[in-house]
């Protein structure tokens, strides 16, 4: 059988046949795994919403639940022209890491903001997209959009790269990281313009010495919480 019969939607990508697309609203999740750094939920069920209790209980499972790192993971992937490249590459800016693929529509519709962040910070920020894909549609598609970023491409190599951030193949996912490459936020679901310039202005205050990173975090999860509540009032409203 042709490995791409499998792809979702007729063109089956079989290492990511269980990839979940996040909800166009997102989520600022907190990874409730120790250690972690201190990331709030900002959207979700409501908080009197209590999942039904099946008639028997089942055990636990007893997997080992992973971490979100304190630091960027240096896994490694190939770039567009195949050279072999690590996050490390990159210390001493801070980083947007987006974690995509060609197939999932929040995905997509992330992109021109992605490229608009990348210009406007240029300086001081890199934004890096993590292609989990087959390598020729992600080549293809980021000439196809003129995708300006840089890229780190992999199949089997990308699920890895998820897993090294403690996280299950949800896309989108974006982490954002200081000059010193620590996790300073993550962003499950779609990155809104908003979102992105209140994380990346505290990022910058970290960098700078005027706020310590534990209370960037606090403040980054006060106000995205904030932000969802506004996003969703609009949304009914309209």
């Amino acid at each position: 059988m042709n490995d791409r019969s499998r792809r979702p939607g007729g063109r089956a990508f079989g290492i990511v046949a269980l990839v979940a697309v996040a909800a166009a609203g997102g989520y600022f999740l907190q990874q409730h795994r120790e250690p972690a750094p201190a990331l709030t939920p900002v959207a979700g069920a409501p908080s009197d919403a209590t999942p039904a209790e099946p008639a028997e209980a089942p055990p636990p499972p007893t997997t080992v639940a992973r971490a979100l790192p304190e630091t960027l993971p240096q896994f490694e992937l190939k770039d567009r022209d195949g050279k072999v490249r690590t996050l490390g590459d990159w210390k001493g800016k801070a980083l947007v890491v987006n974690y995509w693929a060609t197939w999932c529509p929040p995905c997509v519709r992330e992109i021109p903001l992605l490229s608009k962040l990348r210009k406007e910070h240029l300086a001081d920020v890199e934004v890096i997209g993590i292609a989990v894909d087959f390598r020729e549609d992600v080549l293809a598609f980021a000439e196809k959009r003129n995708l300006d970023y840089p890229l780190l491409i992999g199949e089997e190599e990308g699920l890895a790269a998820v897993n090294a951030v403690g996280m299950d193949p949800t896309f989108p996912f974006t982490l954002f990281a200081d000059k010193q490459q620590r996790i300073v936020a993550l962003k499950v679901g779609e990155l809104h313009e908003d979102e992105a310039e209140l994380i990346l202005d505290r990022v910058a205050k970290v960098d700078g010495g005027s706020l310590e990173l534990p209370d960037a975090r606090r403040q980054i999860s006060e106000g995205l919480k904030e932000l969802a509540t506004k996003r969703a009032a609009a949304e009914n409203a309209g």
